[in-house]
């Protein structure tokens, strides 16, 4: 925490200048939305096609390692891989301690979750308004102006000033029953109705919005679904709508809109559970457990004095569906912490391959077929799987038209962004793209 406070120290005063340029940029990630998808023509995207044609679209775009929702959109926002930021899960490894399984818990503030810089903190020691709707890992934000967090009590977390708002205009129910009763569908609705909201009352100089419908349906349906195309079609009009605000606002030619999403998806038609092999040979949740996240799964030694990688590794090595048990020594090529330096890492990621998925269950078979109702999609694969990349679209202020830009990292969205407002931000693992950058970009 000195070491971030620091860098704000360092970089506010030379952001005293930006803060009073009139540049805005919003950021939209499309949850679960795979590159491939984007390029396919029965694809119901017209607003987000267009937006393309107007701007720039990438080849595609790497997510990080684990590639689940949490960490890339953290990558986003700080350019740094998890090895950095140290978000692993959808929530906080809690290691509850020897003898006790671990769990992940969501309920937590940015300043327990994130260790770097985010694009909001920089952009408010600038004196720029900030807002999120719906972002991970943005609860309880000092630098948000207005939030409301991708967290659980949702309503509750929310900042108060912008809850008061959304309820008198008639957007967020009035209640936390009511609140919670909202379908998928109309969350969505809601965090998008929020964002127009906050861009036509408040034009926040950056603004990140997540919404999870595709996600939602992908894992319900699968990618390339009746399902999921009816789902792209909502996130479009979703879309449409928040451009509208931008319009409406009076800020379109001022602003940088750039969609993206934090992973692609793939289909799976079997569940493995690597915690029924632990039990098979007694060890229990204790001692070791896997905590699965898809196409990955983190597996911790809860128990230090066991001495467990080699027989532990044993027992998941060649066996149905897992492509690889690999250890610490590869983890940093993976962009993500060693066990020593982080305890939130497990002490081995199983990896699996396609077809396969891993799940959280440790009784009944290892191997299952996967229930229809449970899931036909997934992600988590390692992010060199080409159907993990995700989409990024950009237009509007500072960027070129028809820039060609190939496959890149996502590492790069947050130091491109940061430029396009005006400043720097510290110690990035991605680099600007300024082959996508106008002039206007600087000016």
């Amino acid at each position: 925490m000195a070491r971030f406070v620091i860098w704000l120290v360092v970089f506010t005063t030379a952001l005293s200048a930006a803060a009073a340029d009139d540049r805005h940029v919003v950021i939209i990630t499309l949850d679960g939305f795979p590159e491939y998808v984007f390029r396919d023509p029965h694809a119901p995207i017209p607003t987000l096609r267009r937006l393309a044609a107007e701007g720039v679209a990438a080849e595609g775009m790497r997510p990080v390692n684990p590639v689940i929702t949490w960490p890339n959109h953290t990558t986003l926002v700080t350019g740094v891989k998890p090895a950095k930021h140290s978000v692993l899960h959808n929530g906080l490894l809690v290691r509850e301690g020897p003898g006790h399984p671990n769990r992940v818990d969501m309920s937590r503030d940015q300043s327990e979750l994130i260790k770097a810089p985010t694009l909001w903190d920089v952009a408010h020691a600038a004196g720029m308004r900030t807002a999120a709707i719906n972002w991970p890992c943005s609860r309880n934000s000092a630098t948000l102006d207005d939030c409301m967090p991708d967290a659980p009590n949702q309503f509750e977390h929310t900042t108060s000033d912008l809850k008061k708002e959304l309820i008198e205009s008639g957007i967020v129910p009035a209640s936390k029953p009511a609140f919670g009763m909202l379908s998928p569908p109309q969350q969505d609705q809601m965090w998008a109705a929020a964002a127009c909201y906050v861009i036509r009352r408040h034009q926040p100089n950056l603004l990140v919005v997540h919404l999870l419908l595709t996600d939602t349906i992908h894992h319900q349906y699968g990618p390339q679904s009746n399902a999921a195309f009816s789902a792209l079609a909502v996130a479009d009009y979703e879309l449409h709508d928040i451009l509208t605000a931008l319009s409406d606002a009076g800020i379109r030619e001022k602003t940088t809109v750039i969609v993206t999403s934090d992973h692609g998806f793939a289909r799976f038609t079997k569940l493995l559970q690597p915690n029924v092999l632990l039990q098979r040979d007694r060890i229990p949740p204790g001692q070791v457990q896997v905590i699965a996240e898809g196409g990955c799964a983190f597996v911790y030694f809860n128990d230090s004095s066991g001495g467990w990688t080699e027989q532990v590794t044993g027992i998941f090595k060649g066996r149905e569906g897992i492509e690889d048990v690999l250890r610490a020594d590869a983890f940093p090529g993976l962009g993500l912490p060693t066990p020593d330096k982080n305890p939130r890492m497990g002490n081995l990621l199983l990896t699996a391959k396609d077809g396969y998925s891993f799940g959280p269950g440790a009784f009944g078979e290892y191997v299952m077929s996967a229930p229809k109702a449970y899931t036909t999609g997934g992600h988590g694969y390692l992010s060199d799987n080409p159907r993990m990349a995700a989409i990024f679209v950009a237009a509007g202020r500072g960027i070129k038209k028809g820039a060609k830009l190939g496959v890149f990292d996502n590492t790069c969205v947050a130091p491109t962004a940061a430029k396009l407002l005006g400043y720097s931000l510290p110690n990035t693992d991605g680099r600007v793209l300024n082959e996508i950058l106008s002039d206007a970009a600087t000016h």
